[in-house]
């Protein structure tokens, strides 16, 4: 999904967006693709992070829902004049699961 909005946002909303909105746009999409990765990684070596495997995959995967698509939601409705503003305080928290997430990784990595 990641390769599809980096596509989507690159050719079709490159003409509606403004260049801030292209790069949060940008940032979305990149945080997303990050954390797609890092899921896979955990998925190829579930004995490495058995400690807290449930806990990780929740946070990550709620963390991109927050995090990337709070943004895409933000950049596409304020490039239509009817900006989203309950996207706005979903961002941060998706950015805390996705913190929470790395640190769960550090502790496993530690026992």
């Amino acid at each position: 999904m990641g390769i599809i909005f980096g596509a989507f946002g690159a050719h079709a909303l490159k003409k509606i967006f403004s260049e801030e909105q292209l790069k949060n746009f940008e940032t979305g999409v990149k945080y997303q693709m990050y954390h797609a990765l890092l899921l896979i990684l955990i998925g190829l070596h579930p004995q490495v992070f058995a400690l807290y495997s449930n806990t990780l995959f929740y946070c990550l995967c709620s963390g991109i829902i927050l995090f990337s698509f709070s943004i895409y939601g933000l950049c596409i409705s304020s490039a239509l004049n009817k900006k989203m503003r309950i996207l706005g305080p979903l961002t941060p928290l998706g950015g805390i699961l996705l913190l929470f997430a790395w640190i769960l990784i550090i502790f496993n990595s530690l026992n």
